[in-house]
Order: C-alpha cells, then structure tokens, then sequence
C-alpha cells in the first residue's frame, strides 16, 4: 500500500542536535509515526524527557568526541542491531557585524559542530549501515549552503561544506546501500532566528523573498524529512531538497 512506503515505523533512528529547535521537532515527529529515535545532544532541558514519547530516548553526547560518540552508537546497536536513518541536524552559529571582525574560535567552533560532527557521526554510520545493507542519511543543510549571506562565513562555509560532503558520501557509499541527501530550511522560526522574526520590518522583509511570503515553521520539515527516512525514495540519493517557500527561485 502507498502509505506504507512513507512509513518509518520501527525504524532505528538517530538525530544530532536533538535537544531543542529543528532537532527536537524531528526526533518527536519520528517518535511520533513509530520509529524508534536517538536523541544525540550535549544537554537537555530540565524534566524534558519526562513529556517526550516512550519510544524516544536521549543520549547525551558530544559528536566531537569520538569515544563518547562511538559508546553512544555501540549501545544502540547492541539494542537494536541496526541503524536505518542518520540525521545530522546539529549545528551553531555566529553571526557578527561585520565578517572582517569574524572571530577565528567562531570560525573555527562553527566548521567543527556543522561539518566535523556530521562526518564523524555519518562514519560510524556508514560501519553499522554497511553490515546490515544500507540506510539514509540526512544533512540538515541550508540555503545558505547555496547563497552567501553577510558577515557570517563560518556558518556560510559549514553548510557550504556539508552539501557537498553529502554528495561525496553518497558517491562512496552508494554500492553499500547507503544514501546521503541533503534537506535545506530556509527560514524556518526556531530558537536561533527568534530574534529576527520577532522584529516586524525583518520578519517582513524575509517573507517577501519567498514565493509564498511567509516564514517557515519546523513542521514543514517533517514531511521532506520522512520521505528521505522511508522507502519512498528509495532510488534518491546525492540530492538537495530546499524547504525554503521558494526562496532561491524566486526571481523578479
């Protein structure tokens, strides 16, 4: 039946950056249509897990630690037996006024949660996808994966970087069964860009770059983000899927 090709019941997920925003929303959207889901986050709210649903535990982890990272991955496996779906949603930010004042340790902070942590988390991985015949991994990207946006080049490199690490993955892992696509909020309201959709001339602004002239709320990610878990795209793999109302398109 078509609804269960979208279906990603029972699968074994794990999703970076799980603590809160993007993260959160997906990991309980997945819990939600009946997949089993790892939280990976440096901290959590207080008493969050208490609310979250029983099939959804959180592990708190830094992806920039590979022993602590490989430990997380070995419980799950042992558990489980198999790791279907990556989602690489971590990542920072730091914008500055002006990008020749752009911090060195901001630079550098930035390149290692939105770029190292993906490749170290997509490797082990791709060592539990292998031996049990393949899997999707999905990169969180960015428009800004694609445009250059002002005085922030970390974020704008990071995102630039993890694009096409996803493509490159997705090259050597494809005969494995493995398959890496990239899906790329624009703007989306979350914690992170509270400040600016809070500002009406902003707001405003932003919605009227769009084709559809709004913001973007988390759940319209979910469904994108399902449809890269689940045997519906089966065949896709290398690709960017922008969730952004039109926004790089838009022309006059």
């Amino acid at each position: 039946m078509l609804k269960d090709i979208f279906s990603i019941k029972n699968k074994i997920v794990i999703v970076t950056g799980g603590g809160r925003g993007i993260g959160r929303n997906i990991a309980i959207s997945f819990a939600k249509y009946g997949a089993i889901v790892y939280s990976i986050d440096l901290k959590y709210a207080p008493d969050d897990s208490k609310v979250l649903p029983d099939n959804l535990f959180q592990l708190t982890v830094d992806i920039l630690d590979k022993q602590s990272l490989k430990k997380a991955y070995k419980i799950i496996n042992d558990k489980h037996s198999i790791l279907d779906v990556l989602v690489n949603n971590a990542g920072i930010t730091f914008p500055e006024t002006e990008s020749d004042n752009y911090p060195f340790d901001s630079w550098e902070q930035t390149l290692n949660v939105n770029l190292t942590g993906a490749f170290n988390c997509s490797q082990l991985a791709f060592k539990y996808m292998k031996t049990n015949g393949g899997g999707s991994i999905i990169n969180i990207t960015s428009i800004n994966s694609e445009l250059a946006f002002p005085s922030n080049p970390g974020y704008v490199a990071s995102k630039g970087g993890l694009k096409m690490l996803g493509k490159a993955l997705a090259r050597d892992w494809g005969e494995y069964g493995i398959r890496v696509n990239n899906l790329g909020p624009g703007y989306i309201k979350t914690d992170m860009t509270i400040s600016s959709y809070l500002n009406e001339k902003t707001r405003k602004k932003l919605e009227e770059r769009t084709m559809l002239g709004r913001w973007g709320l988390i759940e319209d990610l979910i469904g994108p983000c399902i449809f890269l878990a689940s045997d519906a795209s089966k065949y896709i793999t290398g690709q960017d899927i922008y969730v952004d109302g039109g926004w790089l398109y838009k022309g006059l």
